[in-house]
């Protein structure tokens, strides 16, 4: 690293934007197995999804997982973490969020599966 008031030079910023690179790709590979397939996390649905009944609460759930619509406006930082869209007129939000492995605070490392608690939130965009 360089000293204070030192510029970083071609290489440093190389790697440092490699690791940047990897760190999304995890996080992205990581989201995107809880949002299509319910692995490596939880999936809370909020009273006003789960209130529209079991089929069409499974309607919204497969278009969560189906969703590929990632945009640099919807998904600036590459990590398929958030999206709004509406399914059959009704208008949806789902993000994940990282907390620890007690989901009581943030998790310190989002791409270590170790050490994070991973949480899918459904809700209609009127609960926001």
């Amino acid at each position: 690293m360089p000293k204070d008031n030192e510029p970083w030079d071609e290489k440093t910023v190389a790697e440092i934007n490699e690791l940047l690179d990897a760190n999304t790709a995890k996080l992205r590979q990581l989201n995107d197995a809880l949002r299509m397939y319910h692995q490596g996390g939880i999936v809370v649905i909020t009273p006003g999804i789960s209130g529209l009944g079991p089929t069409f609460m499974s309607r919204i759930l497969t278009a969560v997982a189906e969703f590929k619509d990632f945009t640099e406006d919807n998904d600036p930082h590459g990590e398929h973490d958030c999206a709004v869209m509406t399914v059959e007129d009704i208008r949806i939000i789902w993000k994940i969020d990282y907390y620890d492995k007690r989901r009581r605070y943030a998790s310190s490392d989002p791409t270590d599966p170790s050490v994070t608690s991973r949480v899918l939130t459904v809700m209609r965009a009127d609960e926001y």
